[in-house]
């Protein structure tokens, strides 16, 4: 019970209970209240910073497990990283080369990962280098993964068209060679029937006399179609045909042809008649091989009608001929 203060009244000669006046209690109140605020904010204080809540003891283990997820994360992005590696040599060095198609440059498999830094907002988290090279990775991945299913894409499509594009490789002689006997002049420097000199013989020559047919080594489209039997320099009558796929086929000194420019070819359709037009020395067919603009050795595309026996022995017997016929 709180006790009453009194006060001495000399008009009465008596002591009279005092009270407070509402202000008084007012002030009083609000001193024991801010007293007991100010209090509680610093044992508040102290127990926020060297004491943990329950609160943020969850928050530090949820920050720890996250953590811990961000490092497994880091590693399996490097084994999926590894493995995508690998399958980018493989198609570039197994899958487009069975198909004959240009590996993807690195600089467009790594194309758009420089630039204006992405990662900025994730400058002010706690670890965040940890989390900015994550994500980094997991951009980097998510991009050549992209590229190699477009590269896939690509490889299916050729395999698809592997049955035509084969149909389409001039794999055969041009004409009929079975005992080989009819095998010349092969790819290389002979010396040259007129003018006597060493030079260049870009293609396969084949003897054979005036009138016999000469087959299409490989499907295709007759694209040229000219010369003259007059003129006694050059391939004279000549046939160009090409094969698609970067593979074009010559065929010269015709006496006579079969086909016409514009027209679809098999392998194997008779397209001419060996002659001795041009710069010939003797009835033959000069035969060449284009791959991408360049000429290169036929016999290298002969595997069609040759055991690897006889491909040797045309090998030796085009190589020992010192001479060109044209």
């Amino acid at each position: 019970m709180a006790k009453k203060k009194y006060k001495f009244n000399p008009d009465t000669l008596s002591y009279e209970s005092v009270g407070l006046s509402w202000k008084a209690k007012a002030t009083k109140i609000l001193t024991y209240f801010s007293s007991s605020l100010a209090l509680a904010i610093v044992i508040t204080l102290i127990f926020v910073n060297f004491y943990d809540t329950p609160r943020s003891k969850r928050l530090m283990r949820e920050n720890k497990r996250l953590l811990t997820q961000y490092e497994l994360l880091s590693k399996d992005l490097d084994k999926v990283a590894s493995v995508l590696s690998e399958l980018q040599q493989r198609d570039d060095n197994i899958y487009r080369v069975i198909f004959e198609a240009e590996p993807i440059p690195s600089t467009v498999r790594n194309a758009g990962f420089g630039g204006a830094n992405k990662y900025s907002e994730l400058e002010d988290m706690d670890n965040a280098e940890l989390v900015i090279a994550t994500a980094h990775k997991l951009d980097v991945i998510s991009k050549q993964a992209y590229i190699q299913s477009k590269s896939y894409d690509e490889v299916l499509e050729l395999a698809l068209n592997k049955e035509k594009m084969l149909a389409s490789l001039p794999a055969i002689m041009p004409i009929t060679n079975t005992d080989l006997k009819r095998t010349s002049s092969g790819w290389g420097y002979r010396v040259h029937p007129i003018y006597k000199v060493r030079k260049m013989h870009w293609g396969q020559d084949f003897t054979a006399p005036v009138g016999t047919p000469i087959y299409a080594t490989g499907d295709g489209k007759i694209i040229d179609v000219s010369g003259s039997k007059r003129n006694k320099v050059g391939l004279g009558l000549n046939i160009k045909i090409d094969h698609g796929y970067g593979y074009e086929t010559v065929y010269g000194h015709l006496n006579e042809f079969n086909v016409k420019r514009g027209q679809q070819v098999k392998r194997g359709d008779i397209i001419g008649y060996v002659g001795n037009t041009g710069g010939s020395t003797a009835p033959h067919l000069h035969y060449e091989v284009h791959k991408d603009g360049k000429k290169v050795n036929p016999t290298y595309y002969m595997f069609k009608d040759l055991t690897p026996q006889e491909y040797d022995k045309m090998i030796a017997i085009s190589s020992n001929i010192g001479q060109s016929l044209d």
